[in-house]
């Protein structure tokens, strides 16, 4: 009989992949509507955990105002060409704002708050409004690979989980991720190129050899995603970034694969 745990833990990750799959499909506004609260959420979970009385003191409503504009300065280039100038000036005028703010706050560590706004900025922010970029690839709005970078994502999820399972031995990375094997990884890799192969067959904006290697870059820098997180995790001592997701954890354990991923295929792209 299943347990209450496993059948929690499955109808929710279904429900989040149902969620992020039609929100890509569906149109750029639900894309918009969707990620814009995901990557806020994901925002807010990881100042909630570097911010430390005493030590750290990041204003989170502004870092989260500060993701929204960014991730709206790389969708309307895309998607609201009618806007006739451009908002990155805004979003630049922000952060210098948020900056100069520390002058006024009087908190014990203010070059700590700088590092830590910028990281947020850098390590969330930016990959979140790079989906934007990819989904709207070759001047054109493709679904298609904004949709076979997660599922990508996910194959290897599975599958590096399953054959780790089974097989794990050599550790990956033992001081940071203790459960990941270098079988996992490789069993990952080749379930994510079969994935990869299959996208070639139905999208032909890349051809075969271009998917395995849009493939492989995924697994390896969705792996390095997750490493950076995990590290992130052990440096704060906490086990999961939130809570919002029953039996998953929080967002950004769901999304961490994609912090690397998303900037190395946006770059990637860009050679085609």
């Amino acid at each position: 009989m299943l347990s209450r745990n496993l059948i929690q833990r499955g109808v929710s990750g279904a429900i989040f992949v149902a969620t992020i799959v039609s929100s890509i499909l569906v149109s750029p506004w639900t894309f918009l509507a969707v990620f814009l609260i995901i990557s806020s959420l994901a925002m807010r979970e990881f100042y909630n955990m570097i911010n430390s009385p005493g030590r750290i003191d990041v204003m989170v409503g502004p870092a989260i105002v500060a993701n929204c504009i960014l991730f709206f300065v790389f969708f309307a280039r895309h998607f609201m060409e009618f806007i006739p100038f451009n908002l990155m000036p805004i979003y630049g005028l922000f952060v210098i704002l948020v900056l100069l703010s520390e002058l006024f706050r009087h908190r014990h560590r203010p070059l700590h708050n700088w590092a830590y706004f910028v990281l947020g900025q850098v390590m969330i922010s930016l990959p979140f409004a790079l989906l934007s970029n990819i989904l709207y690839f070759n001047n054109t709005w493709n679904p298609n690979l904004l949709l076979a970078v997660f599922i990508i994502i996910w194959v290897n999820d599975t599958f590096a989980y399953l054959v780790g399972s089974m097989f794990g031995k050599h550790r990956l990375f033992e001081r940071i991720s203790p459960k990941k094997s270098w079988e996992g990884f490789i069993g990952g890799a080749v379930a994510s190129m079969v994935a990869g192969y299959v996208f070639s067959l139905l999208e032909a904006d890349l051809v075969w050899w271009q998917w395995l290697i849009f493939s492989l870059l995924v697994v390896i820098f969705g792996t390095f995603g997750d490493l950076m997180e995990s590290l992130t995790k052990r440096s704060v001592g906490v086990k999961d970034s939130g809570r919002i997701i029953p039996g998953h954890g929080g967002l950004l354990d769901r999304f961490d694969s994609m912090l690397l991923a998303v900037p190395a295929i946006y770059l990637y792209l860009q050679l085609f």
